[in-house]
């Protein structure tokens, strides 16, 4: 694994225990503030994209210090943490922001990873952003790793507390990536056995293999090789020799008994283990083999699910 990915993968984990902190202590919106969010707060989320988020990357382009200052909230409790610390100052996020604009900012795609709703009128983004700076006349592509508490309030969302990485180079991965990642492509982990019960009655039927992955919704690689999953080359593959469960791990502290029964490690994500119909691991990867689309391309994935689909099924 590669220096900058490997810096990039510590700040994702990282953000795990940050988003608990973000949920637990966030100050409550005032009553007024409280009710709109509660009838509006579902509307918003279940959009195909945060919308305040959208405003916050056109702020960004723009090198709008004054618009991405309307859109951090100024209360008590309110915090940027960045590699330099912790800072109370409203204005340390929008300056530092607004600051990419001189530095020859071309674009910014903020990707959500993982949404957080469970507190009415609140949103915590997990989120990999992408970057790219022109100067001296070279192109450079960048990577930020970061989380964001929006909080609503009577005259809309701002961010209340935020996280963030300094500029990373980006690595060069080899899978195809999404253009928006599904923040609920690892459901929430109580359902893990039920899932995969459901899987091993659906192969017992039909005679497939129940393809388990490990991963959690932080985790930008396991994104993309759910992308690599549904991508022309090997979505058929798949559909016809398996049944595919996702097993979110959280931060390595959820599922552990079913990773241990498949003999994976919580900590290296994605993993992958192969069942046959009556529930036996026939392989798995113990090394976290799939933890780096640096390091796999599309033939490593075609190879794996060729080596382990079930004999006489096509």
């Amino acid at each position: 694994m590669e220096k900058g990915e490997m810096i990039a993968r510590s700040g994702y984990r990282a953000w795990i225990g940050g988003l608990a902190l973000l949920v637990c202590a966030v100050v409550s919106p005032g009553a007024s503030a409280q009710k709109a969010a509660a009838s509006h707060a579902s509307k918003a989320v279940a959009a195909p994209a945060f919308e305040p988020l959208e405003r916050w990357k056109q702020a960004v382009l723009a090198g709008d210090r004054a618009g991405l200052a309307g859109l951090y909230a100024a209360m008590p409790g309110a915090f940027a943490q960045t590699p330099r610390g912790r800072f109370s100052d409203p204005g340390e996020e929008p300056q530092y922001w607004a600051g990419l604009r001189a530095a020859g900012l071309q674009s910014i795609n903020p990707k959500i990873l993982q949404m957080d709703t469970r507190q009415p009128g609140t949103a915590v983004l997990t989120l990999r952003i992408d970057v790219t700076l022109r100067s001296g006349g070279q192109t450079q592509e960048y990577i930020v790793s970061g989380a964001q508490m929006w909080v609503q309030q009577a005259g809309g969302w701002q961010i209340y507390r935020s996280q963030r990485t300094d500029l990373l180079p980006r690595p060069a991965i080899r899978l195809p990536e999404p253009a928006r990642p599904n923040p609920q492509l690892y459901p929430e982990p109580e359902a893990a056995h039920r899932d995969l019960d459901a899987a091993l009655t659906a192969a017992r039927a039909d005679h497939k293999r129940v393809l388990v992955v490990f991963g959690a919704n932080w985790c930008y690689d396991c994104h993309v090789l759910d992308a690599a999953f549904h991508s022309k080359e090997i979505s058929p593959l798949i559909t016809a020799n398996y049944h595919l469960v996702h097993v979110n791990v959280n931060d390595g502290t959820s599922n552990v008994d079913l990773a241990r029964m498949c003999q994976v490690q919580p900590d290296k994500l994605p993993s992958l283990a192969v069942l046959d119909e009556n529930g036996r691991l026939v392989t798995s990867q113990r090394n976290g083999e799939f933890d780096s689309a640096v390091r796999i391309g599309m033939g490593d994935v075609r190879q794996f699910l060729e080596q382990w689909k079930p004999a006489g099924v096509h």
